[in-house]
């Protein structure tokens, strides 16, 4: 085993070593290695069959990678010695490495982040601006989705931080669409998998090939180009045995490079900006209760220097050419304002009640809960260490976007702290207040967690500022739907400007024109409106599904829920 693979041994690793010398494996190794195999069955079909179609020659070879990984399945069930089951181990990331580049090559769907990504690289290397430019005919692209906006409109321009652009813009002249930030994605996430997979312990690598390449997750986030990929892949090593950063004070080369690491993801999409301060704050209270607050500030204080430096080199020709532009840009996620979307408790008002006068709550508790349990990570670091990776996602389970993807793209990351972190290393962690009591402890959490949970109690239970009424669908016969018609008075105490949606499931679709009925509602007015897809016609809904009337208005942030009658 490496040096730096002992570094960031675990506990639990010198008994499998001693087992692995001995010539007794241990049963859990070999089931995690069996389940890396299964992962790479999860997907496999679906690419063998576009590369036969299109790619003979590909389809041949993932006929041989089945071989493959039947007989990875056999080595790992047989073999005796630890080395030979890493040899196996081995196998199995080179064959998911190579299923997925073959499902990448055959397989590279457009989406919205891609295309947007895609056509930014293309202005970046014709000398354009890429910030506060829109691109509305990259969303008429078959696949490509779109975001609604509570203003009425669609998030068109680029709203992500520069580096997949930089790294997409030399690939234009080869590639051409969205294909540069499928490329760049898919290569960082084999890179990040491979780093990971090295710097962890050899005993847990199969669970690496699991979380970043297994069961066709990831991948397929890679394939359609999704910038948090690359984040990802360069936060792998930065928490891969974090909390041992800069032991003695001291920064060394690899240290840096991890902090250049950080920087880097945190110049490459939003989600690594809230999980930075939990391994910041961390870092510092680990490093003060064994070295002392001043070895511990300066350490910090270097670490946090390189991942700062990184990020402003990435950022400088950007920001020199429209600082405006690029703030508000790589700002946009967190102010644009998209309609509710996602599976967690924005579904209280999206599906089980008439809707919310203040949506803008579910924002607030967002924030207040990921402050909160920043500050409760510090309070109970020697508790709470292990989990730095993972508390800074619970903040967007109640959130206005809460979708599931916020989770799954950083789950490598749960899996790198999972094996190389323990609670032996916040043994030592300086704790800020010492809560002897367990009363007073949970009063302390109860109190730091009120404020989020009350603006969440505010959002779903403020009063609708409109009342629907007759909401009724009319449709040619048994064809697609061709109008809404509605009367809407305005209970709210302001002039609002409603915005028109139709669901029936899952998502809203795009925002309906009102070809009757005034722009604005004065407070107490009622109006009849007649609504019309964009599209001319929208689907008549089947048998049993439900076609909802979505309004929304963004000032305030409200939504105003209606059955939809059929006519």
């Amino acid at each position: 085993m490496s040096s730096a693979t002992a570094v960031l041994s675990t506990p639990g690793e010198s008994a499998a070593r001693t087992a692995d010398a001995e010539g007794r494996l241990p049963q859990w190794r070999r089931v995690l290695t069996v389940l890396a195999v299964v992962s790479l069955f999860i997907g496999t079909r679906t690419t063998w069959r576009l590369a036969v179609a299109a790619e003979p020659l590909l389809g041949a070879a993932i006929t041989v990678a089945y071989a493959g990984i039947l007989l990875c399945a056999v080595l790992a069930l047989t073999v005796r010695g630890g080395r030979a089951l890493g040899r196996v181990d081995l196998l199995v990331l080179a064959l998911a490495v190579g299923l997925t580049l073959a499902a990448a090559f055959v397989s590279h769907p457009p989406n919205d982040e891609a295309a947007l990504t895609g056509q930014a690289a293309h202005e970046l290397a014709h000398g354009r601006p890429v910030y506060g430019q829109s691109w509305p005919w990259l969303f008429e692209q078959p696949g490509v989705a779109y975001t609604q906006t509570e203003t009425g409109g669609y998030a068109t321009t680029y709203g992500y931080p520069p580096l997949q652009v930089l790294l997409a813009a030399p690939l234009t002249g080869l590639l051409h669409g969205h294909l540069p930030a499928t490329a760049v994605s898919v290569l960082a996430l084999v890179v990040g998998t491979c780093v990971l997979w090295r710097m962890v312990p050899a005993a847990w690598r199969s669970a690496v090939v699991v979380a970043c390449l297994g069961f066709g997750l990831l991948p397929y986030y890679a394939r359609i180009g999704y910038p948090a990929v690359l984040a990802c892949a360069l936060m792998m090593p930065v928490v891969a045995g974090w909390p041992r950063l800069m032991r003695g004070g001291r920064l060394t080369r690899s240290d840096a490079a991890r902090a250049a690491c950080l920087g880097a993801a945190c110049a490459a999409q939003q989600l690594p900006w809230f999980v930075a301060p939990f391994l910041l704050a961390g870092l510092y209270l680990v490093r003060r209760g064994e070295e002392g607050r001043r070895v511990a500030s300066v350490a910090l204080a270097r670490f946090t220097g390189v991942a700062i430096g990184v990020w402003l080199l990435i950022n400088t020709y950007f920001v020199v050419q429209d600082p405006g532009a690029w703030l508000r840009g790589t700002a946009l996620p967190l102010t644009q304002g998209g309609v509710l979307h996602g599976q967690g408790l924005s579904l209280v008002t999206l599906y089980l009640t008439d809707g919310s006068g203040r949506l803008a709550f579910y924002s607030y508790a967002s924030m207040l809960l990921a402050a909160g349990l920043l500050v409760l990570f510090c309070l109970f670091v020697r508790r709470l260490g292990p989990v730095a990776t993972v508390l800074p996602w619970c903040a967007f389970y109640v959130a206005t976007r809460s979708q599931d993807g916020y989770y799954l793209l950083m789950t490598p990351l749960w899996v790198a702290a999972a094996v190389t972190v323990s609670h032996q290393d916040f043994a030592r962690a300086w704790r800020p207040l010492r809560l002897r009591t367990r009363r007073v402890q949970l009063a302390v959490v109860a109190g730091v967690l009120a404020p989020a949970m009350a603006c969440v109690l505010l959002a779903v239970s403020w009063p609708v500022p409109f009342e629907l009424r007759q909401a009724t669908a009319h449709a040619a016969g048994r064809g697609a739907v061709t109008e809404v018609s509605v009367d809407v008075t305005n209970r709210s105490g302001r002039t609002l400007t409603p915005h028109f949606g139709m669901s029936t499931g899952q998502g809203m679709s795009r925002w309906w024109v009102a070809a009757e009925g005034p722009r604005t509602l004065r407070p107490g007015a009622r109006a009849h409106y007649v609504l019309r897809p964009e599209k001319g016609t929208y689907p008549r809904p089947h048998k049993g599904k439900r076609m909802q009337l979505r309004v929304f208005t963004a000032d305030p942030s409200t939504l105003t829920n209606a059955t939809v009658g059929l006519r």
